[in-house]
């Protein structure tokens, strides 16, 4: 493997867990913020939300040059097409979630009406962006988990499965507490950072999977 692949591959890990560092640690100082019932866009709102919103377009910028590092170090087949495709659909749904912030929703800031959906249009084209992240990430898993089964790989191949299943069973848990359905509320946030935190993990762990194992 060449340097500019390493390189590529190395960044995609420095964007998974900027993301997560910097979420983790906005969410536990914002005055206010509550990280167990409040998604982690609502953190680009107010005099500090420009912090999320760099760590929204740097990190899916890093993401991005994680798939360009996908795209060559995978050899030659149908899953090396998509799965560099997938991974950076991720890093724009990064990018477009933070040019496009979210509106005042699902109880944050407290001094707005309570609303469960986005209102405008800026809140709508966030949404949109986010959709390439919670789809297309678990999708990259299910790709992967594939291509190590056909290569023998069973241990590689069952944790790119349980990270798909996991992360999909997280976002909709979360989803359900974002509708402010009761019992669900006050955790709605913790299971979105849950499915951030398994698929970001994930896409480090290939990334350095690949760095070890590619010649």
């Amino acid at each position: 493997m060449d340097k500019k692949t390493k390189l590529y591959l190395a960044s995609g890990i420095v964007g998974c867990w900027l993301f997560i560092i910097v979420f983790l640690i906005e969410g536990a100082t914002r005055v206010g913020y509550s990280s167990f019932r409040y998604p982690i866009s609502s953190l680009s709102i107010g005099d500090l939300g420009w912090i999320q919103i760099i760590n929204f377009i740097l990190s899916g910028t890093l993401i991005f040059l994680l798939a360009l590092g996908l795209r060559l170090a995978l050899k030659p087949s149908k899953s090396s097409i998509w799965i560099p495709r997938l991974i950076g659909a991720v890093g724009l749904g990064l990018i477009g979630a933070g040019i496009f912030s979210t509106d005042p929703a699902f109880g944050y800031p407290a001094t707005s009406p309570l609303a469960i959906a986005q209102f405008t249009v800026h809140g709508h084209l966030h949404d949109l962006f986010s959709i390439f992240v919670f789809a297309c990430l678990p999708i990259a898993c299910f790709e992967f988990r594939k291509r190590f089964k056909a290569n023998g790989n069973r241990g590689w191949s069952i944790y790119s499965l349980i990270s798909a299943i996991a992360f999909i069973i997280t976002f909709l848990l979360a989803g359900i507490g974002f509708k402010q359905i009761t019992g669900f509320i006050e955790f709605a946030g913790i299971f979105q950072r849950l499915c951030i935190i398994i698929g970001f993990t994930w896409m480090t762990m290939i990334a350095l999977f690949l760095i070890k194992t590619t010649k």
